[in-house]
């Protein structure tokens, strides 16, 4: 049978903005307790006290505990450089067999070109391109018999160089995305490496991207 506090911690884990406002002391619990309290009623198939909840909410353990938090500052006050690249083009292309080789013609005509932009990732069943706009006529030209699916033009990618031991920090990457999601900014595509992490907005996004990346190791 679940418990009030069993259902009480799935609903706000679920909605992570609310758990962490609840957290850092910026919502009121009370208030809290009456929004989510149809979902808890419908999780248990009964009425829940109020108090019940609010009790509840008051015992709720931080996500993250404060091991996780150190290691995720620590992260973020070694973060290297940014990188800001503009007027980058986005194509998505359902897969197919001629694919990859019309990457390989794209990837040997630029092989001259360092300055350039340009990452493709093959998922299961569609294949993501972004490149400078300047070259991106060579993508229109090797993949004009492909399923083009998408395309989006006016974006900016911001790449952050990240230390070798990031992959081993959890809630390192939540932490970036959570700072940009609470400004509003919309994130269109998400590249990384293992040691690059790059958002990639649209041009009007960029400044206050860039600013709030920028200022994550001054809130440290």
């Amino acid at each position: 049978m679940i418990t009030i506090p069993q259902a009480v911690e799935s609903v706000v884990k679920a909605q992570p903005f609310i758990s962490e406002a609840l957290f850092e002391g910026l919502i009121n619990v009370s208030s809290l307790a009456r929004k989510i309290k149809p979902d808890i009623d419908r999780i248990l198939l009964k009425d829940a006290k109020h108090g019940a909840i609010v009790m509840a909410l008051n015992r709720l353990s931080p996500q993250v505990d404060i091991s996780l938090q150190r290691g995720i500052n620590k992260m973020i006050n070694m973060l290297g450089d940014i990188i800001v690249r503009s007027d980058l083009v986005d194509y998505t292309f359902k897969n197919s067999d001629t694919l990859i080789k019309c990457h390989s013609r794209v990837f040997e005509s630029l092989s001259h070109h360092r300055d350039t932009f340009y990452t493709m990732v093959r998922g299961m069943n569609e294949s993501n391109i972004v490149i400078s706009g300047i070259y991106a006529n060579l993508v229109d030209e090797n993949f004009n018999e492909e399923e083009l699916q998408v395309k989006t033009e006016n974006l900016s990618a911001i790449t952050l160089k990240l230390h070798e031991s990031n992959t081993q920090v959890p809630g390192f990457y939540y932490y970036i995305l959570k700072a940009v999601a609470w400004e509003g900014i919309n994130i269109v595509e998400v590249i990384s490496t293992t040691n690059e992490f790059t958002v990639l907005v649209n041009d009007e996004d960029v400044d206050r991207a860039f600013s709030v990346l920028k200022n994550l190791k001054k809130k440290k």
